[in-house]
């Protein structure tokens, strides 16, 4: 995301993308934020897919299906599982009762990504989906879905016509078949679930996602082309701040979000960007050619940070999104703690990469679902130290810290609070040891 998209939303004169369904396609194609790997801006015309989603089994996402080329050939069957609806406007057949994603079909859904990128290394496209389908939000925009963010909207012809989205449509191909065996699953989840299961599979972070994610039901709630980032703007840093700000992402985030070009690569031939090919390129995997940002541009590590403050290799690629990186005072503290310790890297690239793909969502359950813990569940409260303070003084962070120490010691995490009181039989016990103690003094 350098000219990521982790928040990115302008168009993307300039993307990167991918010739098939394969990797071949940066996480931020070109644009300004997505560090232009995310946001190729190649292929328009066969961008021209309009997919139905399991919450819009309507007339108009019918008519939708039906008014797309490709609709016919690709997606038949999934046109066919959405035509049995029940009152709430789900397949009838799989939908949950109670969730807007069925948890054991997330999970399950999980493991065939797992599978579809062991044969396609597709790793770059899929993270470039999830971001694109989020990065749209605006922050200053309370209703949904007006305000954008991950909503599954990017699956209708006319988001995926939007510059910035070019080549997207061969991610959706990939993905279909997922969806169509999995219809107990939102586009909005599926498209983020893909996103971060191909982070962890390239050997980045483990990313604390939630879902339960609602899918919009017509391409008129689709946002306006112009939220995604561009990745040659004439004032890299400015543009990059207007983008993710607009987002609610800080400095730190977009620094985070843009190692993500760890990933991928860019091809001039469809984004405007990149050479047609680099002895890192010609040999593939996928279909061969585009020029990289990193030399093994299919594995997450923070090598993107260190190549970027180097510039030494001519045949890695270095956009203006990237190298201000490193040239804007702010932005550099964060690149320079990342080049030298990924580590640190990893922990604020998970913690980014999960909040930028809740980004103007709306959950059912409004909590969230998470899937990694051994059971499907809502998600806990918040340990939030703060809260157990007494009177008006706010404690300091040393003691925020034992607090929370003491907490997690008896089983109790940051999403997952105690049963009991713990903090309230502290006080009982206390209370009881000084009553004690004052009887035997007596």
């Amino acid at each position: 995301m350098a000219t990521t998209l982790h928040a990115h939303l302008p168009p993307l004169p300039k993307t990167t993308h991918s010739s098939s369904s394969s990797s071949t396609l940066s996480p931020m194609a070109t644009s300004a934020a997505f560090g232009s790997r995310l946001l190729p801006s190649a292929a328009r015309a066969t961008a021209s897919l309009a997919l139905p989603s399991r919450s819009s089994s309507s007339s108009s996402s019918l008519k939708c299906l039906r008014s797309s080329p490709f609709v016919s050939r690709l997606f038949l069957n999934q046109r066919r599982t959405s035509v049995f609806l029940s009152a709430r406007g789900f397949s009838a057949v799989s939908a949950p009762k109670c969730f807007a994603s069925d948890p054991d079909q997330l999970k399950n859904a999980r493991e065939d990504i797992k599978e579809l990128l062991k044969t396609n290394f597709c790793h770059p496209i899929l993270v470039r989906l999830g971001w694109h389908d989020a990065g749209t939000y605006n922050k200053n925009i309370e209703e949904w879905p007006q305000r954008g963010g991950a909503n599954g909207s990017l699956r209708f012809e006319i988001e995926l016509k939007h510059g910035a989205n070019a080549g997207l449509v061969n991610a959706l191909k990939l993905l279909q078949p997922i969806k169509e065996k999995y219809s107990g699953v939102t586009y909005a989840d599926l498209f983020q679930l893909a996103s971060a299961t191909a982070v962890e599979d390239a050997g980045g972070p483990k990313i604390p996602m939630k879902y339960g994610r609602v899918d919009v039901s017509e391409p008129a709630q689709c946002p306006e082309e112009g939220r995604l980032p561009d990745a040659g703007p004439p004032s890299p840093a400015d543009h990059l701040r207007e983008v993710f700000y607009r987002m609610g992402l800080n400095d730190k985030e977009i620094v985070a979000l843009s190692g993500a070009h760890t990933l991928g690569r860019s091809r001039p031939e469809r984004s405007g960007w990149g050479k047609p090919e680099t002895k890192y390129t010609k040999d593939g995997p996928g279909a061969p050619g585009g020029q990289s940002w990193t030399v093994k541009w299919l594995k997450f590590d923070n090598s993107y940070f260190k190549d970027i403050k180097e510039r030494k290799d001519e045949d890695l690629l270095v956009l203006p999104t990237d190298a201000v990186l490193f040239d804007d005072p702010s932005f550099r503290v964060y690149a320079e703690k990342y080049a030298e310790d990924q580590e640190a890297f990893f922990k604020d690239y998970a913690e980014a990469h999960a909040k930028l793909s809740n980004l103007g969502a709306k959950f059912d359950p409004p909590e969230g679902i998470v899937l990694d813990d051994g059971s499907s569940k809502p998600v806990g409260e918040k340990f939030v130290a703060a809260k157990y303070s007494t009177g008006k003084r706010e404690l300091s962070d040393s003691m925020k810290q034992k607090i929370r120490a003491e907490y997690e010691a008896v089983g109790g995490t940051p999403d997952k609070p105690l049963k009991s009181n713990y903090f309230l039989n502290i006080m009982i016990v206390i209370a009881v040891l000084a009553f004690l103690t004052s009887l035997v003094g007596n």
